[in-house]
This record gives C-alpha cells, structure tokens and sequence, in this order.
C-alpha cells in the first residue's frame, strides 16, 4: 500500500510542469510574433513603398461625397496586386526574413531587461499615481530603447530589401549578404542609419500615450459613472491611436534615413534627394507636404485643382 507521500507526489509533479517558465512564454510570444509579422508583413511593405515616393500605379479621377474631384492614388490591394504581378506572391514577402529576427531578438532582450528592472526597482507607489505612471513609463522607455538598438540593424536590412522593388536592383539578398554589403560600405554606423529619429519616435509616444491616459482616466472620467472602469480599460488603447498619428513623422523620416543615398534608387534623385541629416529630411518632407506620406493605406488622394468644372 502505498503512502500518503507517493499518493500526492504525482499530483504536485503535474502542478509543478504545468506551470509555465519564462523559456515558455518567451517561446510562446515569439511564436506569436513570427505569426503576426508574417501576416502584416505585406501591409508593411506596401507601406514603404508609399513612404519613399514610389507610384508605378497611375491616379484615378473621382469625387468625394460633396461632389468634389480629387484624384485617388491606388490603395493596398491595388498596390498588393502590383507586386504580385511584378514577382509573383512570393513578393509580398520581401524583407521578412529580418524582421523575423527581430521580432525574436526584441522578444530575448525586452524579457531580461524586464527581469532585471524588476529585481532593481520594486512596486511601492499607489495605484493610480503621477509617480507611478512616471516611473512605469520610464522602465518602458529603457526597456523600448535597449530593444531598439539590439534589432535596428535588422530594420535597417528589411527595409532596403524591400526597397529594391523600385529600382529592380539585387544589391541586397539574404541577411549575411547584406550585413556583409553594409558593413563594406558604411561600417558599423551603417547598421544604425535613422535610429534617432526611430527611437525619439517611440520614445514620444510612451510618454504622451501613458500621461494622457492618466490624465483622462484620473480627471475625466467620473467614479459615479457606472461603466468608468470599462472606459478606463480603452483610454490607452485609444490615446496610443491618436499618439501614433503625431508620431508618425518621426518612423516615416526614419524609414526614408534608412534608404537614402544607400546606392538604390529609392534613395537617390529624382526619386528623392540625398540628406545630409534626419532634420534635413524632415525639413524636405514639411515643405512638401508630405510628412504623413504613406500614414493611409485607403482614400489616397489628392485634390485636383487643374480640372475645370
């Protein structure tokens, strides 16, 4: 007959495997991630294309609901089916092979920098405080800006294999290709070209997106309100779409940092000019007006002023 020890040993082994160990979740979140990079991945490459000024598609003439003509430039399945038909399906996929990387590389470093802020700095402040939101935002920005120059060489390689569409060159074809083209040509400095406009970017972003949503949620929504926890849950979400719009500059001059004057003729005249810095860039951009360029994937257009009635 069996013991009380060994009738119970079985039971507390199988509480103990199913609990789930940081090599789990992190397995777990990068599987996820693979997944969800390999789906966007066509939204983000049409994206691109958009941001450097690249429009093999001609405009449509249409009106808008008051009765006004615009011209329409083409949206994402009409530049999706562009590139299917210039390199087959497979083409959608261009560039994705380093953002896997990334992701599973953000994944790594966002997961220990995280242990060890959580060993150093200890949760003490109340629930809803300024000091807690202060200090909450701060770990998020260490941990965004420590994962941002772990996986911007990655960025800086996907972005330019995607950006070859333009010009149809072959310069840069798997990742230890590139890494080796771009460390020939520009060094170590090569694999970080429009990171501070990348990281200032994200950086605003957590600071406006998380004090506005305090600021809301602790003056704005009444604790008489029946559903004030509800709308407390959203806030966030809904200040990070609005915070995303005001930063979007700063990805879009990242993003065209990363192709200029790279030796593609995405980033070279007449397509586009050769800055010399990412406030140059921003400059050329707000004087054309064309600081959200590619921030739409719908109702692209522009109006037309040379049409007569």
């Amino acid at each position: 007959m069996e013991s009380p020890e060994n009738l119970h040993g079985p039971a507390v082994g199988v509480a103990q495997d199913a609990t789930p160990t940081t090599v789990d979740v992190d397995t777990a979140v990068f599987l996820l991630g693979a997944g969800v990079t390999t789906l966007t991945h066509p939204l983000l490459y049409v994206k691109l294309l958009i941001q450097v000024g690249h429009e093999p598609l001609p405009p449509t003439v249409g009106t808008t609901m008051f009765g006004r003509r615009v011209l329409y430039l083409p949206g994402f399945l009409s530049y999706a089916q562009h590139i299917v038909k210039v390199d087959g399906k497979r083409g959608l996929l261009r560039g994705l092979s380093p953002r896997i990387v990334s992701s599973a590389i953000s994944t790594v470093v966002r997961s220990k920098v995280k242990q060890q802020i959580d060993v150093l700095f200890k949760n003490g402040d109340q629930q809803n405080s300024l000091r807690k939101v202060v200090k909450e935002t701060s770990h998020e920005m260490i941990i965004q800006c420590l994962s941002r120059v772990a996986t911007h060489p990655f960025h800086v390689m996907s972005v330019r294999c995607m950006a070859q569409f333009v010009g149809r060159e072959v310069k840069y074809g798997g990742m230890l290709s590139c890494m080796v083209k771009i460390f020939k040509e520009e060094g170590v400095a090569g694999f970080y070209v429009g990171l501070i406009p990348h990281v200032l970017g994200e950086v605003l972003f957590l600071w406006c997106c998380n004090l506005l949503a305090h600021f809301i949620n602790t003056y704005a929504v009444d604790e008489s309100f029946s559903q004030a926890s509800a709308v407390r849950s959203y806030t966030k979400f809904v200040m990070g779409i609005a915070v995303s719009v005001l930063t979007y500059p700063f990805m879009l001059v990242a993003d065209l940092m990363v192709v200029n004057n790279c030796g593609l003729a995405a980033g070279l005249p007449p397509l586009s000019p050769v800055f010399s810095s990412w406030l140059h860039c921003w400059n050329h951009l707000s004087n054309k007006g064309h600081l959200f360029r590619g921030s739409s994937f719908f109702f692209r257009r522009v109006p037309l002023t040379s049409i007569e009635d």
